[in-house]
C-alpha cells in the first residue's frame, strides 16, 4: 500500500495546494490502518473535518489513489 500511496501523491502533486501537509496527513493515516479499505475510509473521514482548500487536496489525492 505504501507504494500506491507514494504513486498517488506523485500524480496528485501538480494539483495540490498543500502538498507537505497532505503527505504528512496521509502517512499518519496509513500508519494507523491495516488495509486499503480502512485507509480510504479514514481519508474520507478526514475530508469531512477538513477545511477548504485542504479538503480539495484530500479529494484529489483520493481520486488518484482509487484510480491506481
Amino acid at each position: 500500500m505504501k507504494e500506491k500511496i507514494e504513486r498517488a501523491l506523485f500524480e496528485a502533486r501538480p494539483y495540490i495546494e498543500y502538498y507537505e501537509e497532505l503527505k504528512k496527513k496521509v502517512e499518519e493515516i496509513s500508519s494507523k490502518v491495516q488495509d486499503e479499505a480502512s485507509f480510504v475510509k479514514a481519508v474520507e473521514e478526514e475530508m469531512k473535518n477538513a477545511q477548504e482548500p485542504f479538503k480539495t487536496d484530500l479529494r484529489i489525492f483520493l481520486q488518484k489513489f482509487s484510480s491506481l
